[in-house]
């Protein structure tokens, strides 16, 4: 169960027999964690295994990739009798654009600088570049270059929507950034660039996602979530002809971020032995919090 599955304050309210609520993961925004505390219910999640990079940076890579090269449409078109159909986009010593600098931002940005030399740019409400840099060092990469140019370069919201070649959103789910990124934001982007979303739907306006690519504002969009999933199947998302009549080049998944069966048979695992730890009366691991 994840995000996809709301438990709020009603529902939980409602069902009187529930005494434990488990989850995939280390946190859950689709969970009133206070009305399950108030009800006495506890709420636990997993811990993935650590590695790196881990299953999500590997998705995010290989879409930016996907798109830039134009493979999903390459193969269809070698599949129908076809041969090139368009240009491919080149990322090398490129501007990428992180919003978000956390675990996953660091991790795919670091990916970016080492194996295609762009430029990495970062924005989120309180980065600030004293922060930038320490994530830099602790991910083994140089705080600044020869020239005294920022490994990890904090830049206004603004300027990052209009310099960056790719765009990807690396935040977590709140109240804050639930709806965050908006048409003001799009319409600042190149119309050569790619912007990407391997976190949570919700936190890009759809509608103004949406009316973006229908323009062909930008070159692609890249996505693995979505503000209902699974994805309705007469969704525009899925419907709509993109990469013809000027539309942008789309490429989707279904949160496959961190769908590996080493990452699934380990959740699954734990939740088991949470379980087990419930009915014995000892601690459980990874139990939320209502803070």
């Amino acid at each position: 169960m994840r995000e996809r599955t709301p438990f709020p304050a009603e529902l939980i309210n409602r069902l009187p027999n529930l005494k434990l609520l488990l989850t995939t993961g280390g946190r859950n925004a689709a969970i009133d964690v206070k009305a399950c505390s108030a009800r006495g219910v506890p709420v636990a999640g997993t811990i993935a295994e650590k590695r790196s990079p881990d299953s999500t940076t590997q998705h995010c890579v290989a879409l930016i990739l996907a798109l830039a090269r134009d493979i999903p449409q390459d193969d269809a078109s070698m599949k129908s009798g076809g041969w090139q159909t368009t240009y491919a986009t080149g990322l090398a010593g490129k501007v990428f654009g992180t919003i978000g600098l956390g675990r996953l931002g660091v991790s795919v940005s670091r990916i970016m600088s080492i194996a295609f030399g762009m430029k990495i740019v970062a924005w989120s409400t309180n980065l600030t570049q004293e922060v930038a840099d320490e994530k830099a060092n602790a991910a083994g990469l140089p705080v600044e270059d020869e020239n005294g140019e920022k490994t990890f370069k904090v830049i206004s919201r603004d300027e990052l929507f209009k310099s960056a070649d790719v765009v990807s959103v690396q935040l977590v789910l709140s109240d804050r950034s639930r709806g965050l990124i908006t048409a003001d934001d799009l319409g600042k982007m190149k119309k050569t660039a790619l912007f990407i979303n391997t976190s949570r739907g919700p936190i890009v306006v759809d509608d103004d996602l949406l009316a973006i690519a229908r323009k062909g504002s930008i070159r692609g969009v890249g996505l693995d979530v979505y503000e209902i999933e699974p994805l309705p199947k007469e969704n525009d998302w899925r419907t709509t002809r993109w990469g013809e009549e000027g539309k942008s080049q789309v490429v989707l998944t279904p949160h496959m971020g961190y769908v590996e069966e080493d990452n699934i048979t380990t959740m699954y695992q734990q939740q088991v032995e949470n379980i087990l730890r419930w009915k014995r009366g000892e601690t459980m691991a990874t139990v939320f919090s209502d803070d």
